[in-house]
Protein backbone atom coordinates (compact mmCIF):
# COMPACT_ATOMS: atom_id res chain seq x y z
CA UNK A 1 0.00 0.00 0.00
CA UNK A 2 1.21 3.72 -0.47
CA UNK A 3 0.74 5.11 2.99
CA UNK A 4 1.01 8.80 3.77
CA UNK A 5 2.11 9.72 7.25
CA UNK A 6 1.74 13.30 7.94
CA UNK A 7 4.01 14.47 10.84
CA UNK A 8 6.50 11.26 9.65
CA UNK A 9 9.41 13.05 10.49
CA UNK A 10 8.50 13.40 14.39
CA UNK A 11 9.21 10.80 17.05
CA UNK A 12 6.12 8.49 16.73
CA UNK A 13 6.16 9.66 12.81
CA UNK A 14 9.53 8.29 11.71
CA UNK A 15 9.44 5.37 13.47
CA UNK A 16 5.58 4.44 11.80
CA UNK A 17 7.16 5.39 8.56
CA UNK A 18 10.16 3.00 8.92
CA UNK A 19 7.94 0.25 10.58
CA UNK A 20 5.81 0.16 7.33
CA UNK A 21 8.67 0.30 5.16
CA UNK A 22 9.95 -2.98 6.90
CA UNK A 23 6.36 -4.34 5.91
CA UNK A 24 7.38 -3.93 2.49
CA UNK A 25 4.99 -0.76 2.09
CA UNK A 26 5.58 2.34 0.05
CA UNK A 27 5.33 5.07 3.36
CA UNK A 28 5.71 8.50 2.34
CA UNK A 29 6.14 11.29 5.09
CA UNK A 30 4.30 14.14 4.67
CA UNK A 31 5.71 17.17 6.66
CA UNK A 32 6.55 21.25 5.96
CA UNK A 33 9.94 19.59 5.73
CA UNK A 34 9.20 17.55 2.66
CA UNK A 35 6.75 20.24 1.36
CA UNK A 36 3.81 19.25 2.76
CA UNK A 37 1.85 21.47 5.52
CA UNK A 38 -1.58 20.17 6.46
CA UNK A 39 -2.23 23.15 8.33
CA UNK A 40 -2.42 25.39 5.05
CA UNK A 41 -3.08 22.64 2.72
CA UNK A 42 0.05 22.73 0.52
CA UNK A 43 1.18 20.35 -0.83
CA UNK A 44 -1.32 17.79 0.44
CA UNK A 45 -2.89 16.96 -3.16
CA UNK A 46 0.04 15.84 -4.60
CA UNK A 47 1.48 14.36 -2.30
CA UNK A 48 -2.02 12.29 -1.63
CA UNK A 49 -2.19 11.02 -5.25
CA UNK A 50 -2.17 7.38 -5.03
CA UNK A 51 -2.40 6.99 -1.71
CA UNK A 52 -4.36 4.31 0.09
CA UNK A 53 -3.85 5.36 3.88
CA UNK A 54 -3.33 8.35 5.75
CA UNK A 55 -1.80 8.13 9.02
CA UNK A 56 -2.09 11.45 11.27
CA UNK A 57 0.50 11.93 13.74
CA UNK A 58 1.28 15.56 13.39
CA UNK A 59 1.01 17.50 16.38
CA UNK A 60 0.60 21.46 16.92
CA UNK A 61 3.39 23.73 17.60
CA UNK A 62 1.27 25.35 20.44
CA UNK A 63 0.17 23.35 23.77
CA UNK A 64 -2.62 26.51 24.16
CA UNK A 65 -6.50 26.21 23.71
CA UNK A 66 -7.00 28.62 20.75
CA UNK A 67 -3.96 27.58 18.87
CA UNK A 68 -4.13 23.91 18.95
CA UNK A 69 -8.09 24.15 18.41
CA UNK A 70 -7.25 25.92 15.19
CA UNK A 71 -4.12 23.76 14.03
CA UNK A 72 -6.35 20.79 14.33
CA UNK A 73 -9.61 21.44 12.84
CA UNK A 74 -7.48 23.73 10.05
CA UNK A 75 -5.82 20.57 9.59
CA UNK A 76 -8.28 18.23 9.40
CA UNK A 77 -10.61 20.19 7.12
CA UNK A 78 -7.46 20.38 4.74
CA UNK A 79 -6.58 16.65 5.15
CA UNK A 80 -9.85 15.29 4.30
CA UNK A 81 -11.33 17.42 1.61
CA UNK A 82 -7.20 15.84 -0.18
CA UNK A 83 -8.29 12.64 0.87
CA UNK A 84 -11.59 12.59 -0.30
CA UNK A 85 -10.12 14.18 -3.87
CA UNK A 86 -7.84 10.92 -4.04
CA UNK A 87 -10.03 8.11 -2.64
CA UNK A 88 -8.11 7.55 0.22
CA UNK A 89 -9.78 4.20 1.79
CA UNK A 90 -8.44 4.69 5.78
CA UNK A 91 -7.71 7.52 8.06
CA UNK A 92 -5.54 6.88 11.36
CA UNK A 93 -5.16 9.21 13.63
CA UNK A 94 -3.12 9.20 17.00
CA UNK A 95 -4.62 10.94 20.11
CA UNK A 96 -4.74 10.44 24.00
CA UNK A 97 -5.96 8.25 25.87
CA UNK A 98 -8.83 9.52 28.72
CA UNK A 99 -8.77 12.63 26.56
CA UNK A 100 -12.51 13.24 26.49
CA UNK A 101 -12.63 13.19 30.15
CA UNK A 102 -10.31 16.60 30.80
CA UNK A 103 -12.68 19.73 29.51
CA UNK A 104 -10.76 21.78 31.57
CA UNK A 105 -7.26 21.42 29.68
CA UNK A 106 -7.37 22.89 26.29
CA UNK A 107 -5.03 20.75 24.65
CA UNK A 108 -7.30 18.11 25.61
CA UNK A 109 -10.38 19.79 24.26
CA UNK A 110 -8.46 20.26 20.75
CA UNK A 111 -7.79 16.90 20.59
CA UNK A 112 -11.22 15.98 20.79
CA UNK A 113 -12.28 18.42 18.58
CA UNK A 114 -9.56 16.64 16.17
CA UNK A 115 -11.26 13.41 17.29
CA UNK A 116 -14.40 14.52 15.77
CA UNK A 117 -13.19 15.55 12.83
CA UNK A 118 -12.05 12.49 12.34
CA UNK A 119 -15.77 11.13 12.88
CA UNK A 120 -17.71 13.60 10.80
CA UNK A 121 -15.12 13.10 7.61
CA UNK A 122 -17.07 10.39 6.13
CA UNK A 123 -13.24 8.74 5.46
CA UNK A 124 -13.43 5.30 7.13
CA UNK A 125 -11.14 5.97 10.38
CA UNK A 126 -9.55 4.36 13.26
CA UNK A 127 -7.99 5.79 16.29
CA UNK A 128 -4.86 5.55 18.71
CA UNK A 129 -5.01 6.19 21.93
CA UNK A 130 -1.78 6.31 24.14
CA UNK A 131 -0.75 7.20 27.31
CA UNK A 132 2.53 9.66 27.74
CA UNK A 133 5.50 8.21 26.31
CA UNK A 134 8.62 7.64 28.14
CA UNK A 135 10.36 10.33 26.20
CA UNK A 136 8.23 13.03 27.94
CA UNK A 137 9.35 12.18 31.31
CA UNK A 138 12.64 14.05 31.28
CA UNK A 139 11.22 17.19 29.22
CA UNK A 140 8.97 17.39 32.59
CA UNK A 141 11.61 17.21 34.67
CA UNK A 142 13.78 19.46 33.66
CA UNK A 143 10.60 21.76 33.27
CA UNK A 144 9.99 21.46 36.95
CA UNK A 145 13.63 21.61 38.28
CA UNK A 146 13.96 25.14 40.50
CA UNK A 147 17.77 24.76 41.98
CA UNK A 148 18.21 20.95 42.41
CA UNK A 149 15.30 20.16 43.27
CA UNK A 150 12.65 18.84 40.78
CA UNK A 151 8.56 19.49 41.68
CA UNK A 152 6.88 16.81 40.98
CA UNK A 153 3.08 16.05 41.58
CA UNK A 154 1.80 12.03 42.11
CA UNK A 155 -0.67 11.89 39.46
CA UNK A 156 -0.47 8.03 38.41
CA UNK A 157 0.64 7.48 34.82
CA UNK A 158 0.70 4.56 32.72
CA UNK A 159 3.56 5.91 30.10
CA UNK A 160 4.67 3.63 27.34
CA UNK A 161 7.74 3.68 25.36
CA UNK A 162 7.31 5.96 21.86
CA UNK A 163 8.77 2.75 20.09
CA UNK A 164 5.28 0.48 21.47
CA UNK A 165 3.34 3.61 20.17
CA UNK A 166 4.72 3.40 16.74
CA UNK A 167 4.04 0.03 16.47
CA UNK A 168 0.16 0.06 17.55
CA UNK A 169 0.01 2.89 14.96
CA UNK A 170 1.88 1.09 11.72
CA UNK A 171 -0.70 -2.07 12.70
CA UNK A 172 -3.52 0.03 12.85
CA UNK A 173 -2.93 1.40 8.94
CA UNK A 174 -2.15 -2.14 7.76
CA UNK A 175 -5.08 -3.14 9.22
CA UNK A 176 -9.36 -2.73 8.69
CA UNK A 177 -10.64 1.00 9.46
CA UNK A 178 -12.10 -0.02 12.77
CA UNK A 179 -14.24 3.20 12.88
CA UNK A 180 -13.64 3.07 16.35
CA UNK A 181 -11.00 3.46 19.15
CA UNK A 182 -8.23 1.96 20.01
CA UNK A 183 -6.79 2.47 23.73
CA UNK A 184 -3.12 1.54 24.58
CA UNK A 185 -0.83 1.99 27.62
CA UNK A 186 2.35 0.85 29.24
CA UNK A 187 2.68 -2.42 31.58
CA UNK A 188 2.51 -0.67 34.90
CA UNK A 189 0.65 2.51 36.85
CA UNK A 190 3.74 4.63 37.83
CA UNK A 191 2.98 8.14 40.24
CA UNK A 192 4.69 10.48 38.27
CA UNK A 193 7.00 11.58 41.11
CA UNK A 194 8.11 8.37 41.84
CA UNK A 195 9.28 8.24 37.64
CA UNK A 196 11.25 11.14 38.29
CA UNK A 197 13.10 8.95 41.37
CA UNK A 198 13.60 6.38 39.11
CA UNK A 199 14.99 8.42 35.99
CA UNK A 200 16.93 10.28 38.49
CA UNK A 201 18.31 6.66 39.64
CA UNK A 202 19.26 5.25 36.85
CA UNK A 203 20.69 8.47 35.28
CA UNK A 204 22.15 10.73 38.73
CA UNK A 205 22.35 14.60 37.92
CA UNK A 206 23.03 15.90 41.53
CA UNK A 207 18.89 17.19 41.33
CA UNK A 208 16.42 15.21 43.98
CA UNK A 209 12.52 14.62 43.60
CA UNK A 210 10.65 16.57 45.86
CA UNK A 211 6.26 15.68 45.81
CA UNK A 212 4.68 18.72 44.99
CA UNK A 213 1.19 18.79 43.93
CA UNK A 214 0.79 22.31 42.49
CA UNK A 215 4.20 21.30 39.79
CA UNK A 216 4.30 20.38 36.12
CA UNK A 217 1.33 20.35 33.49
CA UNK A 218 -0.63 17.71 35.64
CA UNK A 219 -0.74 19.25 38.17
CA UNK A 220 -4.83 18.71 39.29
CA UNK A 221 -5.64 16.38 36.59
CA UNK A 222 -7.60 13.09 37.22
CA UNK A 223 -5.48 10.05 36.99
CA UNK A 224 -7.30 9.67 32.87
CA UNK A 225 -3.34 8.81 31.59
CA UNK A 226 -3.63 5.56 33.52
CA UNK A 227 -6.44 3.70 30.76
CA UNK A 228 -8.70 1.18 31.61
CA UNK A 229 -9.56 -2.07 31.35
CA UNK A 230 -9.75 -1.85 28.31
CA UNK A 231 -6.44 -0.63 26.71
CA UNK A 232 -4.34 -2.69 25.05
CA UNK A 233 -0.77 -3.19 27.27
CA UNK A 234 2.48 -2.80 26.03
CA UNK A 235 5.41 -5.31 27.28
CA UNK A 236 8.03 -2.21 27.52
CA UNK A 237 9.02 -1.05 31.29
CA UNK A 238 10.12 2.29 32.17
CA UNK A 239 13.27 0.72 34.15
CA UNK A 240 13.98 -1.46 30.99
CA UNK A 241 13.59 1.13 28.65
CA UNK A 242 16.13 4.13 30.92
CA UNK A 243 18.60 1.02 31.07
CA UNK A 244 18.66 0.99 27.08
CA UNK A 245 18.37 4.93 26.54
Amino acid sequence: MRIVVVGGTGLIGSQVVALLRKGGHEAVPATPSTGVNAYTGEGLADALKGADVVVDVSNSPSFDTEPALDFFTRSAQHLFAAEKAAGVRHHVALSIVGVDQVPDYGYYRAKVAQEQAVRDSGVPYSLVRATQFFEFIAPVMDMCTEGKQVHLPSNRLRPMASADVAAAVADAAQGEPSNGIRNIAGPEVHRLDRLGELTLEAKPDGRSVVTDESASPFAGMPDVLTGDDTAHLATTRYEDWLKRN
